[in-house]
């Protein structure tokens, strides 16, 4: 089959909505077939997720972060992570979201994928990083709305539980992928 005969065309977009974490398009798009529709597309900043690896007497440990989460009204265990800054390079975003959410700095820290996180409707990327050799910087540097509890956990019981509360993220999965494929 001829990859063109996929691809559909943008014609023209409309803003919709726009908030402080996102904005919502009408992007209209003439199909292989000549069709004109209309698509919903969410856009927001790309953002860095980070497997941090902590190496104890007790084995390894992944340090994570506790924290509410609005959308499913519940506490969630997450890898740290958060949105670029405009012009920010990814690696230094990276870096910063983990120093700031969980005070640690990481001596390495390297790219290890990149996904679309729901490319039907969504226009970013999220790009996950492993932070090893990590320094305690023992402060946190949270926005004001942020609350957050930095937790060290076993890496087997990461792995046992994913996908079980508190571990609800979905993308969290795709970094034990990525991190698993190192």
């Amino acid at each position: 089959m001829n990859k063109e005969s996929l691809i559909w065309r943008e014609e023209n977009q409309k803003e919709v909505f726009n908030c402080r974490v996102f904005s919502i398009h009408e992007s209209y798009c003439r199909s292989p077939h000549d069709a004109l529709r209309t698509f919903t597309v969410l856009n927001a900043p790309d953002w860095a997720i980070v497997v941090p690896v902590l190496e104890t007497p007790q084995g390894k440990k992944f340090v994570m972060v506790r924290q509410w989460r609005h959308g499913s009204r519940s506490l969630s265990l997450e890898f740290p992570g958060g949105v670029f800054e405009p012009g920010e390079d990814p690696q230094a975003a990276a870096a910063r979201e983990l120093r700031e959410e969980t005070g640690y700095r990481p001596e390495s820290i390297r790219k290890i994928g990149e996904f679309s996180p729901n490319p039907a409707i969504m226009a970013n990327k999220v790009h996950f990083f492993l932070a090893e050799n990590l320094i305690d910087t023992g402060r946190q540097d949270l926005d004001m709305d942020e609350f957050v509890d930095v937790e060290l956990v076993d890496t087997e019981t990461v792995f046992k539980n994913m996908g079980r509360p508190p571990y609800i993220h979905a993308l969290m999965a795709s970094a034990l992928t990525l991190y698993l494929q190192q």
